[in-house]
């Protein structure tokens, strides 16, 4: 073995606890580039995978009544390819043993084989009868269902019983999420694939259809397809086609793939930084500690060149411990990721297993940053002449200054002055350390702001907008007749009406299809509230926005925007933007209701009506009563909804913070440990020439920790800032149409950051301080003339 690679290899195990030290550190940036990058990757490619095997659509349209005699002109459509027409309805589920409804979307099956959207059988067949179904199989599952159980259906008012023949799975419903829903709830909402015999009798679809998927050749523009396609439906009812982006299940995708891949832009070049910021510290001491090794290395014949490179291939072996870790962690991280997944993402595979490529391009990572890193340290070893080399150091030039004087008047003591003169005398070093402190700081304020948010969401969302227990979604042809219905049954004590239109809206360039809410002027279950919780009645004269939709069109109060409505009466108005407000969840739209009756010239209606009940022990009850309910197609028990969400949220941000605790601390004792180790290696003489003048152990430690720990401190407010706008970068980046985080930073958050990083800071000191301890103090003052 080459003589530099033994002394290497020494070098190494002598330095192994602040090598893995930073090797942490690195491997922390590793993960979570795997974790990310991997599983953003993961997922895309089997989206890809599956849409491409199952036919996924690329537009889809629908319509009230579309006759099937229109199929060929769609079909001539420049760039289509392919064609798939179905029956589509809501309807309530009545599950044999159980009290509560639930909720499933009717999809009409085709005597043939599908074409777009193919549904994957996973287990029975397809039903040969008229009395048979396939359902999903969450829903299945969720519900302890076996095949050959049967399941009432209310199909427009007449309730049949039908069997299940088969489960299946579908591209169209990766993320199966339910009208008025959050998130998945499999339990109370399923999808079933019914013969189209049956959709067509029960809801009068016979030689017509009213939901279209088109697949398109490739390099086709969708635009000029969804403009053509909306002009051939138009006379029967259509609202506006949507491409893959406006589809329900793949925009949860698409959101969800966007935030992994924010998360890999915005914290590993955290850890990277502080790893370059930690291998320089190290490396430049360890070159003025071997001075007199490198001038006799040069002496007896290496080269520059084999000296830099001797001390570039120590950051190396920091770099090949912190990869390997970081590649076990983030694949650790990226599995758990996947089972993650696996509950909220109806895939019938998952293309699991980062690429190698990520692998590959990590470790470059790893070994430039630590490159980088080791880069000062090694051109100095390599420009040190021989001669000066083997000489010590000349000691640093002191002189009075006004930070001296300024100490002096404040009467410090000793080892106070000696702290502070280190902190001014080599500011880089301890603008370094800082800034290290600082971002353990941020990386815990960005991850810990979460709960806060979300709670925030939360209350917005459930306590003071949505406040009902339970929502009932009707036929557009229900009687405004059944409020008073609904008011009768056992249970309800409030009770409210509401209407919902689909329209687009419009200004210049930019458009969104939205759902209009109607407010009434007293409503009190479903309002429209303000950043301050405040209720706010939409102005008869307008329109009121929610904040992401002002946005999204370019416009403010005042503006005036064209609104196309492509439900009741499908007209078109120029209506005025009356206010703007605050909301997380969708792009809301809202208009009084009086106006909007008065606008489509019409006497009250009802699409939804919300209520509460007198206690939770009403609902049971309520729900067993509701499921014959004429013209009703939809039932939301709002109240588990919202247990559901903060059970599953509480659990996912539990283990986010957790993990990025963990991930602060590593940070924080890479910072830490590190620079106290150093400044004992400089000022260990220092040290013991103090213990022998008659200094304390308490003291001299006093000296070495007091400099990390004060900076720890300083680095607070600068880490919180950092945190703050790095908070910020994350929720811009998270935001999407679906939804939108907060950026809300309590003081709680600041204080658990800085409590992980001070407490670690110390914990880190106290253990190079105990070194103290066992310093030889004659073998420490022997010095080389």
């Amino acid at each position: 073995m080459h003589a530099l690679d033994r002394k290497l290899l020494r070098d190494f195990k002598r330095l192994w606890v602040q090598g893995l030290a930073i090797a942490l550190v690195l491997a922390a940036g590793i993960a979570v580039i795997l974790m990310s990058v991997g599983m953003s990757r993961a997922l895309d490619d089997t989206r890809a995978a599956y849409y491409d095997t199952n036919r996924f659509a690329h537009v889809f349209a629908s319509a009230r009544r579309a006759p099937l005699s229109i199929l060929p002109d769609l079909r001539a459509i420049e760039g289509v390819a392919q064609i798939e027409a179905q029956v589509r309805a809501y309807a309530v589920l009545d599950i044999p043993g159980r009290a509560k409804p639930a909720t499933g979307l009717l999809i009409s099956r085709p005597e043939g084989e599908a074409v777009l959207n193919i549904p994957l059988l996973r287990s029975g067949h397809w039903p040969e009868t008229n009395s048979e179904v396939v359902v999903n199989r969450p829903f299945f599952d969720a519900n302890g269902f076996a095949l050959g159980d049967e399941l009432s259906v209310n199909l427009n008012g007449r309730k049949r019983s039908l069997t299940i023949s088969g489960t299946a799975l579908s591209p169209e419903f990766v993320y199966t999420i339910g009208p008025g829903a959050l998130m998945p709830q499999n339990e109370t909402f399923g999808i079933l694939w019914l013969t189209a015999e049956v959709m067509d009798a029960s809801y009068g679809m016979s030689g017509a259809f009213n939901t279209l998927g088109l697949a398109l050749l490739p390099r086709t523009s969708v635009a000029p397809v969804k403009a053509q396609v909306k002009a051939v439906l138009d006379p029967y009812g259509a609202t506006t086609p949507q491409d893959r982006s406006g589809q329900q299940s793949n925009a949860f995708l698409d959101a969800e793939i966007t935030q992994l891949r924010v998360l890999a832009y915005v914290l590993p070049p955290v850890f990277l930084l502080i790893t370059v910021f930690l291998v320089s510290m190290v490396m430049s001491r360890i070159v003025q500690l071997e001075r007199s090794e490198i001038g006799l290395m040069k002496a007896i014949g290496y080269t520059n060149l084999e000296i830099a490179l001797h001390y570039l291939m120590l950051a190396g072996l920091i770099a090949a411990l912190g990869v390997g870790i970081g590649w076990l962690a983030g694949s650790w991280l990226a599995l758990a990721m996947a089972r993650l997944y696996a509950q909220y993402f109806d895939f019938p595979f998952l293309v699991f297993g980062v690429p190698l490529s990520v692998y590959a391009w990590s470790a470059g990572i790893g070994v430039a940053t630590t490159s980088l890193g080791a880069l000062r340290a090694a051109f100095a070893a390599a420009r040190l002449a021989p001669a000066v080399a083997m000489a010590p150091p000349a000691p640093p030039r002191f002189q009075t200054n006004l930070g001296d004087r300024a100490m002096a008047a404040l009467h410090l003591s000793q080892p106070s002055r000696m702290i502070l003169r280190a902190l001014l005398r080599w500011p880089l070093r301890a603008g370094m350390t800082l800034l290290g402190m600082a971002l353990a700081v941020a990386v815990l304020v960005a991850s810990n702001f979460f709960p806060d948010a979300m709670e925030e969401i939360i209350d917005s969302a459930f306590y003071q907008s949505n406040r009902q227990d339970m929502l009932l979604l009707f036929d557009p042809s229900a009687p405004v007749s059944a409020v008073e219905d609904v008011r009768r049954l056992p249970g309800v004590m409030q009770v409210e009406p509401q209407q919902y239109y689909s329209a687009r809206l419009i200004n210049g360039p930019y458009e969104k299809l939205v759902p209009i809410s109607s407010v009434s002027a007293s409503a009190d279950l479903a309002r429209v509230v303000d950043g301050t919780g405040q209720a706010i009645a939409p102005d008869p004269s307008g329109v009121l926005l929610s904040d992401r939709l002002a946005s999204a069109l370019h416009v403010t109060v005042g503006d005036s925007i064209t609104v196309s409505f492509e439900s009741g009466l499908r007209e078109t108005h120029q209506v005025p933007v009356t206010g703007v407000v605050t909301q997380f969840f969708g792009l809301g739209a809202y208009m009084d209701e009086t106006a909007l009756n008065r606008m489509f010239r019409q006497s009250p209606r009802l699409t939804n009506v919300n209520l509460t009940l007198a206690d939770p022990g009403a609902a049971e009850e309520f729900e067993s009563q509701i499921k014959d309910f004429p013209r009703l197609v939809a039932t939301i028990n709002m109240t588990e909804n919202r247990q559901s969400f903060l059970d599953t949220l509480s659990q996912n941000i539990l283990v986010v913070t957790t993990i990025y605790g963990i991930l602060g601390t590593i940070i924080t004792v890479g910072v830490a440990y590190n620079a106290t180790r150093v400044q004992l290696s400089e000022r260990a003489r220092e040290l013991a020439s103090l213990r022998i003048l008659g200094f304390s152990k308490g003291e001299v430690a006093y000296i070495l920790a007091g400099e990390v720990l004060l900076l720890a401190l300083i680095a607070q407010p600068v880490g919180w800032a950092l945190g703050a706008g790095v908070a910020s970068l994350m929720t811009s980046g998270f935001s999407s149409d679906l939804y939108a985080i907060p950026l809300v930073l309590e003081p709680g958050t600041f204080a658990r950051a800085s409590l992980i990083v001070l407490g670690a800071a110390t914990v880190s000191v106290a253990l190079v301080a105990r070194r103290l301890n066992n310093l030889d103090l004659i073998a420490v003052m022997k010095t080389r003339e």
